[in-house]
């Protein structure tokens, strides 16, 4: 392995190289390089996301990403806040009857959240899950899903799909798959019939609903007028589901890990939250720009821990990096964020939980590539804003009914990569009812 401060070279074989970018220049290289998206691990998620965003390239890719954006607009963006308030309230009354003092693990109960969140958000469905648990098909589905994504990951011959889908696991994906392609299918098309029968327009409100990521996507068109059919809307949906679920799941309990560990940061945390609510149990869309601080928190916990570990790119020409030194076309390269978040040239006591490195005058200077939890370059990540409001609305909440601490009894919170960033053992959390002052 050939190793510096910029990047790391494993070689494979003598003519193969594999390069880790950990370097801010080095990682503004990679992702502004023509080069095709592949996954970090086997591509494992083929069968379940199709050939949405996140695996699609070449037009395909750039139409669809253009017919997508509107999904992503303040003006939608802003209706979700209010479901992410309700998400979050029914969280808190089903750790509030577990009993004062009581002991969480947090990705489980965090990861139901954001399912019930994303589900709302991109089909207008109300699953009920965090409520009713795991016993709905389709949730079921899911969780069976991402548990077996993340187990073949740890079986090397299950790297290899025809014997990977001869094996029980591989046979119990398939219908996974098919139980949640079916579900999205009738969602979708019992949603296109109404669009139909409102003569190409759905109605505003619908049942008091806002506009979700399947009414844009149903009524998003070309320029000569065509638009999405059936199969695509049904990868795009979801490729959201697969990929929001889980990383804001991970953002959002490792910053309640980190708080609980640093009580001084907890407190102010609530001291912002009591000031902009004022005793309101919902946040809304004018009190989120009014979080700074807890911003601040859950950017430091995506910088110690970001939701996905790396992601690697296939070039499709000659890379040169700023050193002079290059990548040949057809070079399998990664943006290791774990290590470009840790890297001691940008951030001095990388391992230490410091909210302050993201106030503003400390952020002023800062390369532009060095924090990068979203990654960058024209494939970003679609749903980033999405994404951040939902982490401010859920912290916020949480820390206004609950003092948190670390469970000492429990064994401590490790950060393991599975479809995120994990914790081997869970991440337990213990939660009293906060003391406030309104």
């Amino acid at each position: 392995m050939d190793h510096n401060d910029r990047y790391r070279v494993f070689w494979v074989t003598p003519f193969l190289p594999i390069t880790y970018g950990i370097h801010p220049s080095t990682a503004r290289s990679i992702l502004s390089s023509k080069s095709d998206i592949i996954p970090s691990t086997p591509c494992f998620c083929t069968l379940y996301v199709g050939d949405g965003l996140l695996l699609s390239d070449g037009y395909k890719w750039q139409r669809n990403r253009r017919l997508l954006t509107p999904a992503f607009h303040f003006d939608i963006l802003k209706h979700y806040v209010q479901l992410f308030s309700e998400s979050t309230a029914v969280l808190l009354d089903k750790w509030m009857s577990r009993g004062p003092d009581a002991s969480v693990e947090l990705l489980d109960d965090i990861g139901l959240m954001t399912l019930d969140n994303i589900l709302k958000c991109s089909l207008g469905y109300n699953s009920r899950c965090q409520t009713d648990g795991k016993s709905a098909p389709y949730i079921l589905a899911v969780n069976d899903l991402t548990r077996l994504f993340a187990e073949r990951g740890d079986q090397p011959l299950h790297y290899f799909d025809f014997i990977y889908y001869l094996s029980s696991d591989g046979r119990r994906f398939r219908k996974a798959c098919k139980v949640v392609h079916s579900f999205a299918e009738q969602v979708i098309k019992a949603r296109k019939e109404e669009l139909k029968k409102g003569g190409g327009t759905l109605p505003k409100p619908r049942g008091g609903k806002c506009m979700d990521l399947l009414d844009v996507l149903l009524q998003a068109k070309d320029k000569d007028g065509t638009g999405l059919s059936v199969s695509e809307i049904q990868d795009e949906v979801n490729t959201f589901l697969f990929a929001g679920h889980h990383t804001t799941a991970s953002g959002i309990s490792w910053t309640l890990h980190h708080l609980a560990k640093h009580k001084d940061y907890q407190d102010k945390c609530r001291r912002e939250v009591e000031e902009v609510l004022r005793g309101r149990a919902e946040v809304t869309w004018h009190d989120i720009g009014k979080l700074p601080f807890i911003t601040m928190c859950i950017k430091e916990s995506m910088r110690c821990v970001p939701p996905v570990r790396r992601l690697a790119r296939t070039l499709k020409q000659d890379l040169i990096f700023s050193d002079g030194k290059s990548l040949p076309k057809g070079s399998t390269t990664f943006v290791d964020f774990g290590d470009l978040h840790r890297n001691r040239d940008v951030w001095p006591n990388p391992k230490v939980y410091d909210p302050y490195r993201f106030s503003p005058e400390n952020s002023e200077n800062r390369h532009p590539h060095a924090f990068l939890p979203f990654s960058a370059g024209p494939r970003n990540c679609i749903g980033q804003n999405f994404a951040m409001n939902e982490m401010k609305v859920s912290v916020a909440l949480i820390l206004q009914r609950f003092q948190l601490e670390l469970d000492g009894t429990k064994p401590p919170a490790v950060p393991c990569t599975r479809v995120t960033n994990q914790a081997e053992d869970g991440i337990w959390v213990k939660f009293h009812p906060a003391k406030t002052n309104t």
